[in-house]
């Protein structure tokens, strides 16, 4: 029998209208294979139409009016019910609130929002307009993760629309709704599933890694490898592992301080270490990465730590320095 896949994330859609963003949302996730599922419809108006088309599909759904309410108070009562659902994201679907600065920290890197024009281009309002005002021959739409900025958090996907002449707002608007559903649903499925995809994964190690003085990057028995030192006579004390030797993990090799504190951690926590083929009798410890809850800053300690046991003076003296600093 095939491996089962990960679980799909649990993804909270947050709307205020019709909700066709969000029909597109929930129709691809019934696909098969699909990275996600949708576990709330949540609308800041009661009378929204998405709430309906939710509830005729099963999804469980909160609805909650804004109106005579601060908004930190209405932006914790969806938050809550988010939370409730089990959403480990939120996705605004024509949510027409600005959040709170709280709500969007605690949320950073988890909620998306798509905004219909190709952003930097025209934040805000009258998107389409604008684009034809100003002679663009595309306007399209982006996906981008939500900041306490509005429509500036990092872009994850955009879709391009042309714009034929004699066009109106009206007309174009209609024209890149249909590319907001192609987008939309492909952008999620990809961004929640980042953390099961190799050179994802990697990237993300090489960043922290090559952040240390005094390392450069080396493949070694066709793993990514990361050494301190000079090129010619420079020691590993990483090394990227991507489902290597049969095993299902893909993970990151550092050193650890002893057999002892290996065994004791894969005994404690099978869910975040384990003891890798070969590596793991010379006291190497696998961190696995492809699981739901990675926590970057201790990735980013494991190597500081194994680079330590093998940096020369020269280069410990340098990072001691900038902690300092």
């Amino acid at each position: 029998m095939p491996e089962a896949g990960p679980d799909p994330a649990k993804v909270a859609v947050f709307v205020s209208g019709k909700g066709t963003n969000m029909a597109a949302l929930l129709y691809a996730s019934r696909l098969p294979g699909a990275a996600y599922e949708i576990v709330l419809v949540a609308a800041n108006d009661p009378e929204a139409e998405a709430l309906t088309l939710a509830s005729a599909e099963g999804i469980e759904t909160f609805a909650l009016s804004h109106k005579g309410m601060p908004r930190a108070d209405h932006d914790a009562a969806m938050e809550q019910a988010a939370k409730q659902a089990g959403a480990q994201y939120i996705v605004l679907a024509g949510y027409m609130r600005i959040l709170t600065e709280g709500f969007v920290k605690r949320w950073e890197g988890r909620m998306l929002n798509i905004h219909p024009s190709l952003l930097p281009k025209y934040p805000g309002l009258d998107t389409h307009a604008r684009a034809i005002e100003a002679g663009d021959s595309h306007a399209g739409t982006t996906v981008h993760l939500v900041t306490e900025e509005l429509d500036a958090g990092e872009p994850l996907g955009q879709a391009r629309v042309a714009i034929w002449p004699g066009d109106t707002p009206d007309k174009l608007a209609s024209r890149v709704r249909v590319a907001e559903h192609q987008l939309y649903p492909r952008v999620l499925s990809d961004y929640v599933s980042r953390g099961s995809d190799p050179e994802w994964l990697l990237e993300r190690v090489r960043e922290l890694a090559l952040a240390l003085p005094q390392t450069h990057e080396r493949e070694s028995h066709g793993s990514a490898g990361f050494r301190v030192g000079t090129v010619k006579s420079g020691k590993y004390f990483a090394y990227f592992s991507d489902q290597h030797h049969g095993t299902p993990h893909i993970s990151l090799l550092v050193k650890c301080s002893s057999m002892d504190e290996l065994e004791g951690l894969v005994e404690a926590q099978p869910q975040a270490y384990h003891k890798p083929a070969y590596y793991g009798a010379s006291g190497w410890i696998g961190v696995i990465l492809n699981r739901p809850g990675v926590d970057w800053d201790n990735v980013a300690d494991w190597l500081q730590r194994s680079w330590r046991v093998v940096a020369p003076k020269s280069a410990t003296k340098l990072l001691d320095a900038a902690d300092a600093f």
